[in-house]
């Protein structure tokens, strides 16, 4: 599945095609809105974003790790690498993870904010 490269805030898009992996037996569905995309796009760090998507596989297989709420039924990732990245999402019934967007412990409350608002978006 594919999108336009500066959809809607909340267009989603499955992550199962995105790192070339297939397979059945997920636990969850995983999508991703455009916001989450750009932000991993654009991490230079290699090593970061090879552990961000890692975690995201071992969350599709149901092990979430480190996640706690931050409010309005959103939810952070804390992965525990370099600056503290996080990513932030919902979850829909008992087996969608929905990506909001991601960043680190600098931007944390700005982007618990933004998370916040997308979830209201969406839910809408």
């Amino acid at each position: 599945m594919t999108h336009s490269p500066d959809p809607a805030p909340c267009a989603l898009t499955s992550s199962s095609h995105l790192y070339g992996i297939s397979y059945n037996g997920a636990v969850y569905t995983i999508l991703r809105s455009a916001t989450f995309d750009r932000w991993l796009s654009r991490l230079r760090d290699r090593q970061a974003v090879n552990r961000i998507v890692a975690r995201l596989l071992a969350a599709e297989d149901g092990h979430l790790g480190d996640v706690g709420p931050v409010g309005g039924g959103v939810s952070e990732m804390r992965i525990q690498y370099g600056p503290g990245y996080r990513v932030y999402f919902i979850t829909r019934n008992t087996d969608l993870i929905v990506l909001l967007c991601g960043g680190d412990k600098d931007s944390q409350r700005r982007d618990i904010e933004r998370a916040r608002r997308m979830a209201t978006e969406w839910r809408s």
